[in-house]
């Protein structure tokens, strides 16, 4: 895993020390053995899980700064763009949230055996948690729920200021379309859509770079059922 998440992050153009390479993989390691009991990832092959997992979630680094900030990946699952985002980058503070408890108990326990500071692991749903609203610099998700659905989630947390980056498929510019109503209802404003390689896999991925402009209205978000029924399209 090592020599994959080293030269693919220099593909990237993403600067890491050796123990910060050795982190990523030490967590993948433990994730692929956790894995072997707990259904934590579809990913079992080292070489995948190090480009698809470690790899596709470093590619944020290259879309906003980071360090220093505060950060919360809504949808983590197994850590997921979170951890690696956390090993790369100085002085941010993550926040994991997950619906799935036993997915949260793996992301406390691996970054514990790691000495990885400065992480949080909530379980939980983001739209019954009204105590992180407008908490955070900068939301993350790779959940794969639609950008119309995923905004009312996510962007109530950020600052006004800060950013919400949802990774998406190549291929979602009708997504973002459809999502742009909701989106300004919930006080973002979509600044663009970046593509990035995904070195090694053959992959083309998207972020959907999201600008929190205005405060968040009081109703939102609401709860995940009326989300569903009713997502806001204008």
């Amino acid at each position: 895993m090592e020599d994959i998440i080293r030269e693919g992050l220099a593909a990237l153009g993403v600067p890491a020390a050796e123990e910060q390479v050795r982190a990523m993989a030490r967590y993948g390691a433990l994730l692929l053995k956790a894995n072997e009991t707990t259904n934590l990832t579809a990913i079992t092959d080292p070489a995948a899980a190090a480009r698809l997992h470690f790899l596709d979630s470093a590619a944020l680094v290259t879309m906003a700064d980071l360090a220093g900030k505060g950060v919360i990946d809504v949808g983590s699952g197994a850590g997921f763009p979170g951890v690696p985002l956390r090993i790369l980058a100085p002085g941010m503070a993550l926040t994991c949230l997950d619906s799935v408890g036993k997915k949260m108990d793996f992301v406390r326990d691996a970054c514990a055996a790691l000495g990885l500071e400065g992480v949080e692991c909530l379980w939980g749903r983001a739209e019954e948690m009204p105590q992180l609203r407008e908490k955070y610099d900068v939301a993350v998700s790779r959940a794969v729920s639609e950008l119309t659905m995923l905004s009312e989630l996510c962007l109530p947390l950020v600052k006004v200021g800060g950013l919400f980056l949802a990774m998406k498929g190549p291929d979602c510019e009708e997504e973002v379309r459809k999502a742009d109503f909701a989106v300004k209802a919930l006080g973002g404003r979509v600044r663009e859509i970046r593509r990035y390689d995904v070195p090694g896999a053959d992959a083309v991925h998207a972020v959907v770079v999201i600008e929190k402009v205005k405060p968040t209205p009081a109703q939102y978000p609401r709860r995940w059922a009326q989300i569903k029924k009713k997502p806001l399209l204008g």
